[in-house]
């Protein structure tokens, strides 16, 4: 019994050490190992763009639901802000960059690449959570925030913006690094609509050789080195942040 199990093992090494030389001999060749780099450059750019367009559209759509609602105005941008966060939450990203390349583009007779539609889309689509995300820090700050910053003279939205956003980030901003890392994960449904990421580049390595196994092993640990990279970022300016506070 131990020897069948010892071979049964040894034979599994032997099947990985020659998978793992098949990916070797394909990845060092100059086609591969760029796509490979472009697939990561692309996945870094539409995560971290489409994270900055979420933060900037989701404050604005935030400050619409937490305008004072006394004025006729107020409740119009507070609905249009629930609808927006109702569709772009109530719908997959894949479900929104396949109707926005295939549906939306053709209709207006807009021509774009399939990475462009993508930081966009991720872009929209992160804003409707960044919407939330950013109620529930603003909800945090003292109301007495608000009321000492319209005592100096300020109006509604020099205070938000001035006083009351920045510290709301700071009680978010673990929150703020989980939708960053949700995003770079996410990229890897780009490939519906023709954009390389990481994941698309390593699909295109399995299919040159048929081994699908070492490739897709390799490209989950990128994704774990780039999460792990990012989460020690978030807390070092999370530690930097509490040491300013106390300081």
């Amino acid at each position: 019994m131990g020897i069948i199990l010892f071979i049964g093992v040894f034979m599994s090494l032997e099947s990985l050490r020659i998978r793992w030389e098949r990916f070797w001999d394909t990845i060092v060749q100059p086609t591969f190992y760029n796509r490979v780099l472009l697939g990561l450059r692309n996945t870094l750019i539409i995560a971290f763009v489409g994270f900055l367009i979420g933060f900037l559209l989701g404050a604005i759509l935030s400050i619409f639901k937490l305008l004072p609602q006394d004025k006729k105005s107020s409740k119009v941008f507070g609905t249009i802000s629930n609808i927006y966060v109702a569709i772009f939450r109530g719908t997959p990203i894949v479900v929104q960059l396949l109707v926005a390349y295939y549906f939306l583009l053709p209709l207006f007779g807009i021509t774009a690449s399939g990475m462009s539609v993508s930081v966009v889309i991720f872009g929209l689509n992160s804003a409707a959570y960044m919407c939330e995300i950013l109620r529930g820090g603003i909800l945090s700050v003292d109301n007495g925030q608000m009321e000492a910053g319209r005592s100096l003279g300020f109006n509604y939205l020099q205070t938000m913006f001035r006083i009351v956003l920045p510290q709301a980030i700071k009680n978010i901003l673990p929150t703020l690094g989980n939708e960053l890392i949700t995003l770079v994960k996410e990229t890897s449904v780009v490939s519906f609509v023709g954009a390389v990421d990481l994941f698309t580049a390593f699909q295109f390595i399995g299919s040159s050789n048929y081994e699908y196994m070492i490739p897709y092993l390799m490209m989950a640990v990128i994704y774990i080195v780039m999460v792990v990279i990012l989460t020690v970022v978030i807390r070092l300016i999370e530690r930097r942040l509490r040491a300013s506070d106390r300081r």
